[in-house]
């Protein structure tokens, strides 16, 4: 069995020509324009990516101290229910602690993260997917999928989003 190839460079180069002017060409038809910004890259450091997975496994651990330490003494969250805390990371270490102790364990499957960067107002993200398996120590069970938005500045926590569906 034999195969037969052919190249001809002008007709590769033309059509790369074609779809890069393609690519460039910007939707005009769209129904919505962002109120923040659609113009992301993914110029994020991998250790602020390696803060935001180890915040994950300090919550996962029980590891309070540590996973303090990847928050900014600043920080604002929108909790799952709904509730919105703007303060100190002491005051939202206490809130975290008290949650945490109250369960015998912690079980999180990553499944996907992104690394967002929005240059013109310099704001970086790590965009998280993942099910998280909560064991109460009354013997309770909650597994839920999660979408997590971990805002950073100089390499901390500084805003933190969560998004929960319960796992069926």
């Amino acid at each position: 069995m034999g195969f037969l190839f052919s190249c001809n460079n002008s007709k590769t180069e033309s059509a790369t020509a074609n779809a890069d002017s393609t690519a460039k060409k910007p939707m005009t038809d769209l129904p919505y324009t962002p109120s923040y910004s659609s113009n992301f890259t993914q110029d994020v450091s991998d250790a602020d990516l390696k803060t935001v997975l180890m915040s994950y496994k300090h919550w996962a651990d029980g590891n309070m101290t540590d996973l303090a330490n990847t928050i900014s003494d600043s920080v604002t969250v929108d909790f799952n229910n709904g509730d919105h805390f703007n303060g100190t990371k002491a005051d939202l270490m206490k809130i975290w602690s008290k949650l945490r102790d109250s369960l015998s364990s912690v079980s999180i499957s990553m499944e996907v993260w992104q690394k967002m960067y929005e240059p013109t107002k310099k704001d970086k993200a790590i965009v998280t997917w993942y099910k998280e398996i909560d064991t109460y120590k009354d013997g309770k069970v909650d597994s839920a999928y999660y979408h997590d938005i971990n805002g950073l500045k100089d390499g901390r926590i500084s805003f933190y989003s969560q998004y929960k569906r319960p796992a069926k």
